[in-house]
């Protein structure tokens, strides 16, 4: 269980930063929308680590939400925000996701 809320708390990261590019696209109410969207991700991905590092290692838990929060971070860059999909920024975003699948077969449960 522990596990699918690092992943949950993961997607919020990305959810955050998402929330922070939005903003920083728009203007007026809106951009504020998406701050208050920036907020509440952040606050429940903040929740759901502590909530993780109760049971798992905090250097585990930490390098899989950041390593999380930071390929999905990518790939909404991409897809949303039309950043470029470069032959070696996708090799290494490969490489990331599989430090994190790495992680998670080497740590204690």
């Amino acid at each position: 269980m522990n596990w699918f809320l690092l992943v949950i708390a993961g997607l919020f990261e990305v959810g955050f930063a998402t929330c922070l590019g939005k903003a920083k696209e728009s203007s007026g109410s809106i951009a504020g929308w998406w701050m208050v969207g920036f907020f509440a991700c952040l606050a429940i991905s903040m929740y759901l680590l502590y909530r993780v590092t109760q049971t798992l290692p905090i250097g585990t838990a930490y390098a899989v939400w950041t390593g999380i929060g930071a390929a999905g971070t990518v790939l909404v860059g991409i897809i949303i925000f039309k950043e470029p999909a470069e032959p070696m920024r996708l090799l290494f975003l490969c490489l990331l996701i599989a430090s994190i699948v790495g992680l998670k077969l080497v740590s204690p449960s």
